[in-house]
């Protein structure tokens, strides 16, 4: 079982860039595929991207596509998010999450980091 801590969030003005860290304690970010979520104030949960744990990151949604990068540092057993260009929009809790190899549903989660984005 993998325990995830995400770190990094806070406030930037639009056009800034933020670096989410989510850390993994228990088994090994490469056992896992790693996604990274988000959920707005009053608006369900959304997919923003994931790393396979192939180590190919796998898809990024559209509305983050170019902007945001997911990368993985085995060493440190971390996965990033980089986010660039930030826009209001982007403001939510960020979340990151584990999935096994073969389960299509992420089922180990961290307990969200804010990132909130100002005009």
């Amino acid at each position: 079982q993998v325990q995830l801590v995400e770190s990094g969030g806070g406030l930037v003005q639009a056009g800034g860039s933020l670096r989410l860290s989510c850390a993994a304690s228990g088994r090994t970010v490469s056992s896992y595929t790693m996604g990274w979520f988000r959920q707005a104030s009053g608006k369900q949960r959304e997919f923003v991207g994931e790393f396979g744990w192939n180590g190919v990151v796998t898809s990024y949604a559209a509305s983050v596509k170019g902007r945001f990068t997911i990368s993985r540092d085995d060493a440190k057993n971390v996965v990033y998010l980089q986010m660039n260009s930030l826009k209001v929009e982007d403001t939510a809790v960020y979340y990151c999450a584990a999935r096994a190899r073969s389960v299509a549903n992420y089922n180990y989660w961290g307990q969200g980091t804010r990132v909130t984005v100002s005009s």
